[in-house]
């Protein structure tokens, strides 16, 4: 594939573009900072996000939007979930005619309860076709070092699928395709609220057992509402789904995980939102309207319900976690 724009330099739209790069295709990077941008054009870097990786010579950047989206074939987008829209909204009539749409983002956005793709879908006019989603469980630092991972890219196309899957397929990164978006959306996004659940266990000192737990009754919640959503239920037993929660659970890696963690240890979420450099996890955000989503579909989310307590309502780590404990006892 030609010309790629990724909009968002953070930590994953940096290793993504550096994946395209590596995959053969010239990758031109939107950051919102100056001095990001800088970084990647003049030392073929990003410190601030992937300290001492470094990017390949087909990899640029610019600040403006209309020179990042110029004449690409396909534009990544790689901004969090509850920021998409204002941004897709000033960029959309940048977008060449023809150019096909992917998003990395894992969230449902607030308000409207919509899954990242459907809001690409209501802000750009694009048909389903032109709108494909990347998930699975990819760590930002770990594919940037080119350790062996593999991802699911996912569109109703799937012709569009194999030619992305082609855009992304390293001797590191491995993309598998898939026709299920809702499965993949809804599995990227809940894995991020789990995460911040098996963080606390780990801040309050509680072992692999506990984890065990929680990354099973995390897969039980996320399938429930995945398929009550119209997912197609083997999507979340395999790499978008129980693949890319037992990365975010268990890893330092993770900012969720991470996020949860330092909730664990008692912290506020302004102290643990400093101690991650200033970034709010997403599941903190997410949390809320996933909550919102399996009310309106009927579905129990224990988990979830417990996420928001604690960081939207004053619930108190140890005392949520002692009222999941004493949930009534019925069959698996």
């Amino acid at each position: 594939m030609g010309r790629i724009a990724v909009m968002g330099a953070g930590s994953w739209g940096t290793a993504v573009g550096k994946v395209l790069a590596d995959a053969g295709s010239d990758v031109v990077m939107w950051a919102r900072r100056g001095e990001v941008a800088a970084e990647i054009n003049d030392d073929s870097s990003n410190g601030k996000y992937l300290p001492g990786i470094v990017l390949p010579a087909n990899v640029t950047a610019s600040t403006d939007p209309a020179e990042a989206l110029s004449g690409a074939d396909e534009v990544v987008l790689a901004v969090p979930s509850q920021s998409l829209r204002g941004n897709l909204e000033q960029w959309v009539e940048l977008v060449d005619e023809g150019a096909g749409v992917i998003s990395l983002a894992k969230g449902i956005e607030t308000g409207s309860l919509m899954r990242v793709s459907e809001v690409v879908a209501e802000v750009t006019g694009f048909a389903d076709e032109r709108i494909a989603v990347l998930s699975g469980p990819n760590l930002a630092r770990e594919v940037a070092e080119g350790q062996p991972a593999a991802t699911v890219i996912a569109c109703t196309d799937p012709d569009r699928a194999t030619r992305l899957q082609n855009a992304f397929a390293t001797r590191y990164f491995r993309p598998y395709t898939n026709t299920d978006v809702v499965g993949c959306e809804i599995g990227g996004a809940t894995k991020n609220v789990i995460a911040l659940v098996c963080g606390i266990a780990t801040g309050m000192g509680l072992g692999d057992n506990t984890m065990a737990s929680l990354v099973t009754r995390g897969l039980a919640e996320t399938t429930r509402l995945g398929v009550a959503l119209g997912a197609n239920q083997a999507t979340l037993a395999g790499l978008a789904g129980l693949g890319d929660l037992v990365a975010t659970c268990t890893s330092p890696l993770s900012r969720n995980r991470t996020f949860g963690e330092r909730l664990g240890l008692g912290e506020t979420l302004e102290q643990a939102q400093a101690a991650t450099n200033g970034q709010v996890a997403e599941g903190v955000k997410s949390c809320t309207s996933i909550r919102e989503l399996a009310r309106r579909s009927d579905v129990e989310m224990p988990l979830t319900e417990a996420i928001h307590d604690i960081c939207h309502e004053g619930g108190d780590a140890v005392e949520v976690a002692v009222r999941l404990m004493g949930r009534s006892t019925k069959p698996e």
